[in-house]
């Protein structure tokens, strides 16, 4: 991947140094700067979650821990959460299953740009539809056969590039955190205290 960052420029290449909209040097920089020294790649991301009353809730994302200090976002970010109304909810915000779509579509769609951009694949467009099957009976535990979550996911993404490099994309998506998290799971330890 170094040497692939270090080639000539390629078509997709344009005089402010991005591609794809990426800032090339910017990323190379923290690559190289990875690649001599490992631990800097360990990060810690961070939410805070405060139930609002019924089925809503916010999530709050302040910074994060990464390259050995403590990074504060530029702003606090909010995330709503809520049900539809056929789950006792309002409808005033997407429900955690969508939120779990939309990081898988955004996780995906960065790891794809970035990857492309190191390679010099170029994206004019590109879009994505996500769908889930999740039964309800799991989760509301009217059946103990039936799983809790999602038994099936579907990313369709349309890309407007040379035909020759969609095969390619499709390779890349493999990069993604969200993605192998799903695909791969993760230790998830849940405690619950007295406030």
């Amino acid at each position: 991947m170094k040497n692939q960052m270090k080639g000539k420029r390629t078509q997709a290449s344009t005089n402010d140094g991005t591609v794809n909209g990426i800032h090339l040097e910017t990323l190379q920089g923290t690559v190289q700067a990875i690649e001599k020294e490992p631990d800097l790649g360990q990060c810690r991301f961070r939410a805070r979650n405060t139930w609002m009353g019924g089925n809503q809730n916010r999530t709050t994302i302040t910074g994060f821990y990464g390259a050995r200090q403590e990074i504060a976002h530029k702003q606090t970010f909010e995330l709503h959460a809520d049900e539809p109304p056929i789950l006792a909810g309002s409808d005033e915000g997407a429900n955690p299953v969508e939120h779990l779509l939309n990081a898988l579509a955004a996780c995906v769609t960065t790891s794809m740009v970035a990857h492309a951009a190191v390679r010099g694949i170029h994206i004019e467009k590109l879009e994505s539809e996500l769908e889930g099957d999740l039964d309800l009976r799991g989760f509301l535990g009217l059946s103990s056969d039936v799983p809790k979550g999602f038994t099936d996911i579907r990313v369709n993404f349309r890309v407007k590039t040379d035909v020759k490099n969609l095969e390619r994309l499709k390779g890349l998506a493999a990069f993604s955190p969200v993605f192998n998290t799903i695909t791969q799971g993760a230790n998830v330890d849940i405690q619950v205290s007295a406030k």
